[in-house]
């Protein structure tokens, strides 16, 4: 019994050996010729353009979100829908049973997505409540009469 525990020991070990004495002998014999086009930016292959820090849209990351939460409702519903059928033939309670379980669970996300395009959250372009800024929708001048009546 302890010899199995022991291979697993000295797997890890060796693993664990492989990695930093890789990782030591690059550092130690390899080239270290640094130069401008080497501390760039590299992002697939294209040379940067503008700024690397700009605002994104935070819209674009809940739809992102939404589309995350609908593929792993796809990934945990196939292997229900691929068995469902031994289970019908396993009997009619396992049956309705899964079935029930797998209605809850996509109500569930039917309500979420229902509530999240209520909150128009899923539009790319969404207008904001109150007032517009000066130079959108009104002048200045426009603006700063409204404020002195």
């Amino acid at each position: 019994m302890g010899f199995e525990f022991g291979a697993v020991l000295v797997f890890a070990i060796v693993a664990v050996g492989f990695a930093f004495g890789g990782i030591t002998l690059s550092r130690l014999i390899g080239p270290r010729i640094p130069n401008a086009e080497k501390s760039t930016i590299y992002e697939c292959g294209e040379r940067p353009v503008g700024a690397a820090w700009f605002n994104f849209n935070p819209r674009f990351y809940l739809v992102a979100l939404v589309f995350v939460i609908f593929e792993v409702d796809i990934a945990l519903t196939f292997p229900v829908v691929a068995v469902y059928r031994r289970w019908t033939e396993a009997g009619p309670s396992v049956a309705w049973v899964a079935l029930f379980e797998l209605a809850l669970f996509v109500a569930i996300l039917v309500a979420g997505l229902a509530w999240v395009w209520a909150h128009g959250d899923l539009a790319w372009v969404k207008e904001l409540g109150g007032n517009p800024a000066p130079g959108q929708g009104e002048t200045p001048a426009a603006a700063g009469t409204k404020k002195a009546a």
